[in-house]
């Protein structure tokens, strides 16, 4: 079995070299190491997404996961999320907590106007990625978090970028949806039928 060290490596390297490692695994195996929770589940939602079972386990602050393929073909989550109810995906990118530019207080007001009116509004989202700034917006003391958790209640996938949380200091304070990583975010957003930018 193939061994990945990927212990040390920032998001979204260590996705990166697993999928490198699977696409040479002859046997359909390989153990990687990362360091961190973050990578654990970024590997373990990416090695899953490509038909592998992943079994886990942990030692002196090492995550192991050995990556088995699994019987029969692949499931590839793009094919499933391109549609939501027979409709075109839509994914919300946002960029900023807040819209706009000019004067900062109208654009955190027009944000919270924004996600409110798309949490009670028509217009439905498969997922709503956060990056830069707009990450705050998932985290202890946001004014839009009842709109964001009345969203995610509704379906809607909320994905804030682990590195944009890294340099502001807030991985510990997402209150809603989950921490993604660049690759995942790529990959959104190419499959999208929509992409609507804030």
């Amino acid at each position: 079995m193939a061994v990945l060290d990927c212990r040390g490596m920032s998001c979204p390297q260590p996705v990166l070299e697993t999928k490198k490692a699977l696409q040479k695994s002859p046997s359909g195996e390989v153990l990687v190491l990362v360091d961190n929770p973050a990578s654990k589940e970024n590997v373990r939602r990416f090695a899953e997404s490509q038909g592998y079972r992943v079994d886990i386990s942990e030692e002196r602050g090492t995550f192991q996961l050995r990556l088995q393929k699994a019987e029969g073909p692949g499931k590839d989550p793009a094919d499933e999320e391109r549609k939501v109810e027979g409709e075109i995906q839509s994914v919300v990118f946002i960029e900023s907590d807040s819209i706009g530019r000019g004067s900062e207080e109208l654009g955190r007001i027009l944000m919270r106007s924004f996600l409110h009116t798309l949490a009670e509004g028509d217009f439905k989202a498969a997922k709503i990625i956060m990056v830069n700034s707009g990450v705050k917006l998932t985290c202890e003391g946001s004014e839009v978090l009842e709109d964001l958790r009345h969203l995610s209640g509704q379906g809607t996938e909320v994905l804030s970028c682990g590195t944009c949380l890294d340099f502001f200091g807030l991985k510990t304070k997402v209150q809603v949806g989950r921490i993604s990583n660049m690759y995942e975010i790529l990959s959104s957003l190419t499959q999208a039928g929509k992409v609507l930018k804030m």
